[in-house]
């Protein structure tokens, strides 16, 4: 029988636990006899610090998830892969519990001693932690660096977390009696030295006792479970199912977003109050239609968003009252396009993103005028050259800001009425909304960072950008004359799939391989058609992992290589090495060729000293090589280089090239554009002359990574169609009839789950598609308080964040 958990004070970040050494900040164990530290998930070192804080003691299962994953329904076996992690890092045989004893049906003890480490400076590193965690105007809680709070009367820790510059709050514990009289034996026993900083902490925590065991009524702490972290958000919504797009009302008093409904296919626009009230749904589709991006008006009294139909042409413009009734439409748009929109000021127009236009040409910024219905074009250079998405008026009315380019891009604005267009940032990444703070300073923007998506506020006098320290969150959305943000938080769990390619084979039949609790995803399958890797943060950081289909024991992750999620790894015509994009352990970025069967890692050298890498690709010519790069002046090309000598030759290049793959089966290099739909053929030597389109309309900007060209030269593409989030397609203009290649009849691999928007792999000789689905998806609306200042930018300038 378990006994409950008597919560120990946790003031150091460095520990000892028997023959170990565990830095808490750095998520590291080092063993002895062990080459390098072992890194461990946040998940992992929390249920650690659980069990360091109750040592001899058993710790129930329910507790660690209490603790561990507060506000969370994840399964059991997410603290058994934990405690394993725990484990392998320990060095621990199987069969020889030394350190964390397994007690059946109940929970876990750690067996080892625990001694303390001091860490100098972290008093006052806690005194800075708990000047910043004050709550604001709205009562919201002001987030901390880490974007956690913690509650009266606890101890805390405020602890830097490696590779997104992000900190991280440890878990805040109430002290106990108990828990301090074995914490002071233990400290007692192991050094003489720490008697007089043991004798200060029993007399902190006379004052500040707490009896655990005293009922207080509703809210009081029982079985003798301290209180968790107070959070530095709050969920709106909790439903099963999405719910996207938030937009505040002006006073931040009411929150309007896009919502799915149980047994309806379709999504529609629902209205409550911030206080989590039950929501109101203000919207009425047919099924089968989806309303999205819900836009309030300045003075709050309206509402207006998208309707997007199951045609390609089935989108209208529509405004309703912000209590419902009576909708209107105003304007039409394309349904198959991504469109974005925004009050003016004065409420009397919208202003729209870039938008297809009848002609087939793309759109700048441009305004609707709501009385007369015309649409005024806005003046500046590069319009329509590129993607503008999400225009937002900033506080004063002086500027719009925008994304341009969202997939590959970084966010602008120009004055109100037009002008020079000025850049913000320089990151080049895959954004996920962002908005302007209420005080004009700063913007709070969204951006995909490995297997997750991060919320980074970015300062306009200084340019640093600072991560806000929530995991997993998205889409930021500020109230207008309120110090208030929501967000989207969404989890979702991805796993691989082979799936048969062709009707022929019969009907669907989807096999999962190699099941996991993590995000499974970009899987590129070798020449061989034995070999497969794919990116995964299974293992508690995002990192390649290997296997030979043929043997599922053979599962194994490669090391000091951790991938880009803008491209797969692509493998040799030979099936013996890989071209990865991405940064090592030392945080050294570009393009790494790795052997498979041994393990090596080498960083190649670039075409020149400011290019980035976005892909890299071998041709049939083991001398040559295609990367799709970054150049000085932002251009995105696609460079043919020569790596047969020690500095490496450009041998051709092709502008405005999104992402390539090459068409051995037919000599040709296969290529999207950031600037349009379709696809584009060229030769091995990217002969101008040789360019030409393949298909006119597919691949869209937006989903520019979704396809994949098999061993017979078909190409393949995923994207979502009504009735079916996953839907497989033949695309190409036909040119390829007599060898069966013509364009196909959609092929609907899942009705129910989305596929992600990263790279998959399909073999015309294994009939075969390697995709990643949702295992489990969902999504819900925080409420935080708007970021206000930088007091310790994580990281400094965007121009050199390139991560």
């Amino acid at each position: 029988m378990s006994i409950p958990i008597e919560p120990t004070p946790l003031p150091d970040i460095r520990l000892r636990i028997g023959d170990c050494v565990v830095d808490i900040s750095l998520r590291e164990i080092v063993a002895p006899g062990a080459h390098r530290p072992r890194r461990v998930t946040p998940k992992a070192m929390g249920v650690l610090r659980v069990l360091a804080g109750n040592a001899g003691k058993v710790v129930s299962r329910d507790a660690l998830l209490a603790e561990v994953w507060p506000d969370t329904l994840p399964t059991d076996d997410v603290i058994t892969q934990a405690v394993t992690q725990l484990r392998k890092a320990f060095g621990e045989k199987r069969g020889d519990a030394q350190y964390i004893e397994t007690i059946a049906k109940t929970g876990y003890r750690l067996l080892a001693p625990v001694e303390w480490l001091p860490d100098e400076g972290n008093e006052g590193k806690q005194e800075h932690a708990r000047q910043q965690n004050q709550t604001d105007a709205i009562t919201l809680p002001e987030p901390t660096d880490g974007g956690v709070s913690a509650g009266p009367g606890a101890v805390e820790a405020t602890l830097p977390s490696v590779g997104t510059g992000a900190p991280v709050v440890g878990t805040a514990i109430p002290p106990s009696p108990a828990g301090s009289r074995w914490w002071l034996r233990e400290r007692l026993l192991v050094s003489l030295v720490a008697a007089i900083a043991a004798i200060a902490l029993v007399l902190f925590l006379a004052v500040r006792h707490i009896d655990l065991n005293r009922d207080d009524g509703p809210g009081s702490v029982q079985n003798g479970v301290g209180p968790g972290p107070e959070r530095s958000y709050r969920l709106l919504t909790s439903s099963l199912g999405f719910e996207f797009a938030p937009s505040l009302s002006p006073d931040a008093s009411m929150v309007a977003y896009a919502a799915t409904l149980p047994d309806w296919r379709g999504t529609v626009i629902q209205v409550q109050t911030t206080n989590a009230s039950q929501p109101h749904q203000i919207s009425h589709p047919p099924e089968g239609v989806s309303d999205r991006a819900p836009e309030w008006s300045p003075d709050g009294r309206e509402i207006a968003y998208l309707r997007y139909g199951p045609g390609v042409h089935d989108c209208e413009v529509r405004i309703t009252a912000a209590s419902g009734g009576s909708e209107r439409s105003v304007a039409t748009c394309r349904g198959d396009d991504q469109n974005s929109l925004d009050w003016t000021p004065d409420g009397r127009a919208l202003v729209f993103g870039s938008m297809r236009l009848e002609d087939g040409s793309t759109s700048g910024l441009r305004l609707l005028d709501l009385q007369s219905g015309r649409w005024i074009e806005l003046p500046y250079p590069g319009a329509g050259r590129a993607f503008d998405y999400m225009p937002r008026y900033s506080p004063d009315g002086r500027w719009i800001g925008f994304i341009r380019n969202p997939q590959l891009g970084d966010l602008w604005r120009i004055p109100v009425a037009g002008g020079e267009p000025e850049r913000l940032t320089r990151i080049g990444g895959e954004f996920r909304g962002w908005d302007w703070l209420p005080d004009g300073n700063g913007l709070v923007f969204g951006r995909r960072i490995d297997s997750e998506a991060r919320l980074y506020r970015l300062d306009l006098a200084t340019g640093l950008i600072n991560d806000l320290g929530l995991d997993d969150a998205q889409t930021p959305a500020t109230a207008a004359r309120a110090d208030a943000m929501t967000f989207v938080r969404r989890r979702p769990q991805f796993g691989l799939f082979r799936v048969n390619r062709s009707a022929g084979s019969g009907p669907i039949q989807r096999e999962r391989l190699f099941p996991s609790s993590g995000r499974d995803t970009m899987p590129s399958l070798a020449p061989d058609g034995r070999q497969l890797v794919f990116s995964s943060n299974r293992s508690g950081h995002f990192h390649l992992w290997w296997t030979d289909l043929e043997d599922p024991q053979s599962l194994r992750i490669i090391e000091d290589v951790h991938p880009d999620t803008l491209s797969r790894p692509e493998w040799s015509p030979d099936s013996r090495r890989m071209l990865v994009v991405g940064h090592d352990d030392d945080g050294r970025e570009g393009v790494f060729e790795v052997v498979p069967g041994s393990g090596q890692v080498s960083h190649l050298p670039m075409p020149g000293p400011r290019f980035r890498a976005l892909q890299a690709i071998y041709t049939p010519d083991p001398d040559q090589v295609l990367m799709t790069v970054r150049g000085p002046d932002d251009m995105l090309c696609l460079v043919l280089l020569d790596r047969s000598g020690t500095e490496w030759k450009v041998l051709g290049s092709i502008e405005d090239v999104s992402l390539a793959r090459v068409d051995t089966a037919n000599q040709r290099v296969l290529f999207t554009r950031l600037s349009a739909d379709g696809l584009w053929q060229a030769d091995l030597s990217l002969t101008p002359d040789s360019i030409r389109v393949v298909d006119p309309d597919r691949p869209t900007r937006w989903r520019y990574q979704t396809w994949a060209v098999a061993e017979d030269g078909s190409i393949d593409y995923l994207d979502l169609r009504p009735g079916c989030l996953s839907s497989l397609s033949r695309i190409g203009n036909g040119e390829f009839e007599g060898a069966g290649l013509a364009p196909s009849l959609p092929r609907c691999l899942n009705p129910d789950r989305l596929s992600t928007t990263t790279s998959f792999s399909s073999s015309s000789r294994l009939d075969a598609v390697f995709t990643a689905q949702a295992v489990d998806d969902g999504s819900d609306i925080g409420l935080m308080a708007a970021p206000s200042s930088i007091e310790e930018p994580h990281q400094a300038a965007p121009s050199g964040w390139a991560k």
